[in-house]
């Protein structure tokens, strides 16, 4: 069995408190280095590629250019995705094969103008080499117009916003725009549905800060949990009962786990 990409929840710890975003009810963490490298020992047969996100902003971890560094040092490719406000943490790496910058958490709020916000992102990532630059916006946000006229001027191309899509900026750099979405939750939900499609247990899990291994990047509080690192292998957990009745109801496209039959991301 292999993944195209597994999640790393090094923290669940975010610096925004953003509206779009579902607040998770665990217990705040940061995972050690200790943890992480135990982590990738347990996933090095099943992928090459982590993306260090879930829940959580990664780069408030104290420690992420070391978590960043050892990954790579094990043959890993490494992708983020942030909210931009502290992205100077990571300008010296040069072991980040990917990062998607999530422009719609701007937020006034946070005592930042828009234009040191983004003045900030675009010293960061120009200091980058050969890493994948991917901004992400909502379609239409209350600050969509000046962000993209910012991107426009920088990149000195037109930017025509799309609901589904990609816009190639620079080489290796890109935006794409989405349409926000509804996080699922096991509860109060107004969209249910056993049928669909789903890409999670086809070509990624996650495993957050706690070391518990989930469905996909959307378990925001670890409802659909396989087993935790600490207690069992990796191995072990992928072959379980819970974990393979999943798998082969999904490859169906039947959803019987409750925080699925709540979700409609595939669809947005």
């Amino acid at each position: 069995m292999r993944f195209k990409k597994i999640y790393i929840e090094i923290t669940n710890i975010c610096n925004l408190n953003c509206n779009f975003c579902i607040k998770n009810r665990r217990p705040k963490r940061f995972m050690s280095l200790d943890e992480f490298k135990y982590v990738l020992d347990e996933i090095k047969p099943y992928t090459k590629y982590i993306y260090l996100h879930l829940m959580g902003e990664s780069l408030v971890h104290p420690k992420i250019n070391e978590f960043i560094d050892l990954a790579s040092s094990n043959g890993f490719y490494v992708n983020l995705t942030s909210n931009g406000y502290l992205i100077n943490k990571i300008k010296e790496s040069k072991n980040i094969r990917q990062i998607n910058i999530s422009l719609q958490s701007f937020d006034d709020k946070y005592n930042v103008e828009l234009e040191e916000y983004i003045k900030n992102i675009f010293e960061t990532v120009d200091s980058f080499n050969n890493t994948i630059i991917n901004y992400r916006m909502w379609v239409n946000t209350k600050n969509t117009k000046k962000i993209l006229n910012l991107l426009e001027k920088k990149y000195k191309v037109k930017i025509i916003p799309n609901e589904r899509g990609n816009f190639t900026l620079d080489n290796n750099t890109f935006i794409s725009f989405k349409e926000e979405f509804n996080w699922p939750k096991i509860t109060n939900c107004d969209t249910q549905s056993t049928k669909g499609s789903c890409r999670a247990l086809k070509d990624h899990i996650g495993i957050l800060s706690n070391l518990d291994v989930v469905a996909c990047c959307l378990d925001s509080n670890g409802d659909i949990c396989f087993g935790n690192l600490k207690d069992n292998k990796l191995k072990d957990i992928l072959s379980s009962k819970r974990f393979i009745t999943m798998q082969k109801n999904l490859n169906n496209n039947i959803k019987t786990e409750k925080l699925c039959i709540n979700c409609n991301f595939i669809d947005v």
